[in-house]
Order: C-alpha cells, then structure tokens, then sequence
C-alpha cells in the first residue's frame, strides 16, 4: 500500500525528513526514517520509524498490527486559541486526521493500539490551572476511549521533555527523558 505522507495541518504533504537508522527491536535491518515537527502527522504502511521531540506537546502512535502500518501526530495545544481550527497543531483535529489517514490505509479502527507520549508541565501553573501539557494528554485519551482505541503505552507528565522514535512495523518504541 502507499504512503499517506506527513502533513502539516491540512497543507499539501510534506517530503519526510530522509534519513536511515536500524530497525529498534535490535535488528539490523535499516527502515527510512521521518522527522514530526510540531502540528505535523504521518501514516504509512510502509516499515519506517517516527521520531520527534516532546515537551508540553503531545504525540499519539497509532499501529495495526494486521496491515503492518503505523503512524503518529505531534500537537501542540488541546484546543482551537485562534486562527485555522483544521490545523494538525490542535489535538482534537491532529486526532482525527491520523485515524482517517490509518483508515484509509486499509486499517480497522477495531485492530489499532495506542501510544500516548508527552504532556510534560515544564513551566509552573498558576492558580489552580491545568497544564497545557496535562490538557494535551486529556484530550488524547479521551479521543481514544471515545473511538474505543486502546491504549497499550503510555508516558506522559512530568516536567521533562522526551525524544521519541516508534518503529510502524513492530510498535516497538524508544523514550528517553531529556
């Protein structure tokens, strides 16, 4: 099957960023590589593995493990501020495109497991205020209990960001703590 490319909003596709790095579940085999930058998102049936970089943000890896295909978004902001509220920046819409993009890969909603990474409250909140970062991660495990997506993995909080690589072949997924 074709890729569904990373995309930014709802801006034509981007190129992924290329690159090469060894599969993560201790293979050699090299996958291509892709770079998310905040507000972007791809899906792929394609072997590949995801990287990205997370502080407050969050990102959701999806995978279906019949198909073989896999793909994550990288949000900013829970909710429309201002401005395009169809942007990918915004997790309701950045979740709501990735599942449609895994769909339209041949996956079933009822085969797709969940990873939820970030949401981390690196800056003090005042009165009595929810983090951006703990809103990101609400309003992706909400999204995923309402679409009955279940989640499998899960690191999120604290005050530290992450870098994340998630390989769309196995699921695997490699974290460290910045």
């Amino acid at each position: 099957m074709a890729d569904a490319p990373a995309v930014s909003g709802t801006a034509p596709a981007t190129t992924p960023r290329n690159g090469r790095v060894p599969g993560l579940a201790g293979g050699s085999r090299q996958v291509p590589s892709v770079y998310l930058y905040p507000g972007e998102l791809i899906a792929t049936s394609d072997p590949s593995v995801i990287s990205t970089v997370l502080g407050s943000c969050v990102s959701v890896c999806l995978l279906d493990p019949v198909t073989r295909s896999g793909g994550a978004n990288h949000f900013l902001l829970p909710h429309l501020t201002r401005g395009d509220g169809s942007s990918c920046r915004f997790g309701r819409t950045a979740m709501e495109v990735l599942v449609a993009r895994m769909l339209s890969l041949g996956c079933r909603k009822r085969n797709l497991t969940a990873r939820v990474f970030g949401g981390a409250s690196q800056f003090e909140v005042s009165g009595g205020r929810t983090s951006i970062g703990l809103q990101n991660v609400q309003l992706a495990t909400r999204f995923l209990e309402e679409e009955e997506i279940p989640i499998v993995v899960q690191e999120v909080g604290g005050s530290r960001g992450r870098k994340l690589s998630f390989n769309t072949e196995t699921g695997d997924v490699f974290v460290r703590t910045l």
